[in-house]
């Protein structure tokens, strides 16, 4: 290709953005170095590289709550991973902060998610000994698992906030591993509970585990009734509440946070599904089938390694590998394996 300077006019436009945002010609850089592209960022060479992943394209078939739906309309991972990048991104526009390295580790951060949502990620948190986290299994797909071992090579900043998207069950301001080292990262890790909040409260009533008249009326007089309304005032008050990352405010450390009051609204309704969707689902028969599917299977590939795809018969240990093998898994794909090796008929 002529190099037109098509990168390069893409770096300077960066150099318009707040001084406190990532700019992608000054990332800390690959595991293993290449050479520049000719007419992408470092950072939307990294969103491509997700979006063609193998790992991107199953999310369309993993479960974000219920498991296996036969309703087109509940979320799933890859649907929660699109309204993440938009909200982020939204985000991300109003504070003038890299866009481009927002969308990467939106699209980036629940790669490594089991089937069956939450309920598989218990069980293979509960089964391998070293403990299971998706934003890890996520990290580890996109440096190693990807490209028969290659991974995707991206850069520092995309890893780090792919790692650290996540957060704890009792208050959404606890970092897990840390807190994310851009604000780009920040921004993630805000707008995948903004997005899950919403989305489950609509697949919830959809499911008929609860009504509208159950939600908390002290949050709804906050956030608003519908989904439209909840999602604008969550987005409108962390870009309030974080804009001295815009950079026009001398001597303002920047932050991307929620007010304190909004923060206590989230985690209050992060609670409420949790007592009243997420845990009542997990003790329906339904998640206890998903549950002993993996069982099963994890204690399958155990005892028959030599059964385990030849991607996943690398140098790691068996149980290392069955994790692989397992996680990446859709949920129809475990439900079909199950019953292939007879432990459940469908």
């Amino acid at each position: 290709m002529i190099d037109h300077g098509i990168r390069r006019r893409l770096e300077e436009r960066e150099e318009g953005l707040s001084p406190y945002a990532a700019k992608s010609r000054l990332t800390k850089g690959r595991v293993r170095a290449e050479s520049p592209s000719p007419m992408r960022t470092e950072f939307q060479r990294d969103r491509d590289r997700i979006v063609h992943s193998k790992a991107f394209r199953r999310l369309k078939h993993k479960t974000q709550v219920f498991i296996a739906p036969l309703d087109d309309h509940y979320v799933t991972r890859l649907t929660h991973t699109l309204e993440v990048s938009q909200i982020a991104r939204s985000i991300a526009r109003a504070l003038n902060l890299n866009e481009d390295l927002v969308e990467a580790v939106s699209l980036g951060h629940d790669l490594g998610h089991t089937p069956f949502g939450h309920v598989g990620e218990e069980v293979l948190d509960e089964l391998y000994p070293h403990g299971f986290r998706h934003s890890e299994q996520s990290l580890r797909i996109v440096e190693l698992l990807e490209k028969d071992g290659r991974g995707l090579n991206l850069t520092w900043e995309v890893r780090e906030g792919i790692l650290k998207h996540s957060k704890g069950r009792e208050d959404i301001q606890e970092n897990i591993f840390g807190p994310p080292g851009t604000l780009e990262a920040q921004i993630c890790r805000l707008a995948d509970i903004v997005a899950y909040i919403n989305h489950d409260i609509g697949d919830s009533i959809r499911a008929g585990l609860i009504t509208e008249d159950d939600l908390p009326q002290p949050e709804v007089s906050v956030l608003g009734r519908s989904n439209s309304e909840r999602i604008n005032t969550m987005v409108c008050d962390i870009i309030d509440r974080s804009w001295s990352a815009i950079g026009l405010i001398d001597g303002t450390a920047p932050i991307i946070a929620m007010s304190p009051k909004l923060l206590e609204v989230a985690n209050n309704l992060r609670k409420f599904l949790f007592r009243n969707v997420y845990d009542v689902q997990t003790a329906r028969g339904e998640s206890e089938r998903a549950k002993e599917v993996l069982r099963q299977l994890y204690a399958y590939f155990i005892k028959s390694p030599d059964k385990l795809p030849g991607e996943y018969a690398g140098s790691d240990d068996t149980e290392r590998r069955v994790v692989d093998y397992i996680a990446g898994m859709t949920d129809n794909y475990a439900l079909r394996l199950a019953e292939e090796y007879g432990f459940l008929t469908l």
